[in-house]
């Protein structure tokens, strides 16, 4: 079935190309009790994203080319999203042994990572960048100090003090950001650096861009739009004056890592993207079963499950005037293909209401991944069509089968 623009603009709704997720953890295999590759490129669909680049802490992890020939071929099946592999730098993710990055391009991996687990050795960081460098690989890296960060659960500030849980300070992100740009000069290569959080963060990557450094990075929906104080029972957007209703603190599905920052960092991280320093905006959609949410927070594990929140949250950002919709566009399609190497999908095109009010509730989410703050808020803007190479994927939010699209 092709997909005909035309209709939909007479309606006055945005036809914009498919978005690109440079960062998803669709969890499989492993822990298929919180997502599948089906189930999330499914989701993808919702929130607008045609391509997802599935995270390769798995277990086992991603680290072998039979693995990565494994999400390929399950991801062929999904009738979603296209999926494409990331492949662990070290085997096991255990930051020991470099993988063969050649062999697992070969098998299909698009990129390299140990999310979750920086790569905390430099001399072995530096030589996985030597060695990305010879196999035109691209790593894309978690920057993080666990020195300063492991036994933190939210962000170091007034609001972790008050409610007395361990903070997980600025610096930690910062200082691993300058390590790793240092090296990238060091070994000439390139780097993606992924879910920068902070305003540090985000001035180190536009003064090496200045300085001509090959370093791109990303920034999540959650950390454009949500501020530490959401811990503390906040649901006031960070570009909203007016205070909400609030909700009872310590809700663990505001625990994510790195943490929920200020709100001097949400603006720094909005300047980013209207000035470029920024160059895609990634989920980082991290969904899990509730056992591992309705815990207590210190002993809750970290993640927001996004795909199909991202736009709203973009959206907002972009009423309040904090960047233009060409700059977030840009970042949600042609910025992370630069990053990727690759040109834009030709015929992957999503539509948009802009304008369509909706209620987030988690039995329509079709992630297995109900651990959103955002459950019960009122949001505005939706996808409603969806197209993946040329064929409707979904219809006005249903999915293509119901209107008989392949």
């Amino acid at each position: 079935m092709s997909f005909d623009r035309r209709p939909f603009e007479a309606r006055g709704l945005l036809v914009v190309p498919g978005f690109i997720d440079l960062h998803a953890h669709l969890r499989e295999p492993g822990f298929e009790e919180s997502e599948t590759i089906a189930t999330g490129a499914r989701a993808a669909l919702r929130g607008g994203f045609t391509t997802v680049c599935a995270m390769p802490n798995t277990e086992p992890a991603i680290d072998a080319p039979g693995l990565v020939a494994q999400v390929v071929a399950r991801a062929a099946s999904a009738a979603g999203a296209r999926v494409l592999p990331i492949a662990a730098i070290t085997r096991g993710r255990r930051g020991a042994e470099l993988c063969d990055l050649v062999e697992l391009a070969a098998a299909g991996a698009v990129a390299f990572s140990d999310d979750g687990a920086p790569v905390s050795d430099a001399g072995l960081f530096r030589h996985a960048l030597e060695y990305s460098r010879i196999a035109g690989a691209l790593i894309v890296e978690h920057p993080q100090d666990l020195s300063l960060s492991a036994k933190g659960v939210m962000h170091e500030g007034s609001v972790s003090a008050e409610l007395g849980l361990a903070g997980m300070p600025a610096a930690a992100e910062e200082a691993a950001v300058a390590r790793d740009l240092a090296l990238v000069k060091l070994a000439g290569a390139r780097l993606h650096l992924t879910h920068l959080s902070t305003a540090g963060s985000v001035e180190l990557v536009r003064r090496a861009k200045a300085e001509g450094v090959a370093v791109t990075c990303d920034v999540t929906p959650h950390h454009l739009s949500l501020t530490d104080e959401w811990v503390a029972g906040s649901r006031t957007f960070a570009w909203e004056r007016a205070e909400r209703n609030r909700a009872m603190p310590y809700d663990a599905n505001t625990k994510v890592n790195p943490p929920l920052r200020s709100r001097a960092d949400v603006r720094a991280l909005w300047a980013g993207i209207a000035d470029g320093t920024v160059d895609a905006i990634a989920t980082d959609h991290a969904p899990h079963a509730s056992i591992r949410k309705e815990v207590e927070f210190d002993q809750a594990a970290f993640g927001i499950s996004g795909l199909e929140t991202a736009l709203p949250l973009v959206l907002g950002g972009v009423r309040a005037g904090w960047a233009s919709w060409d700059a977030v566009l840009a970042a949600l399609t042609t910025g992370p293909a630069r990053v990727l190497g690759v040109p834009p999908p030709k015929d992957d095109w999503i539509v948009i209401d802009a304008d369509a009010e909706w209620t987030l509730d988690g039995e329509a989410l079709i992630s297995k991944g109900k651990n959103t703050p955002l459950l019960g808020a009122k949001l505005t803007g939706r996808v409603v069509e969806v197209a993946v190479d040329g064929d409707l994927k979904l219809n006005e939010g249903h999915a293509a089968e119901a209107v008989g699209a392949r």
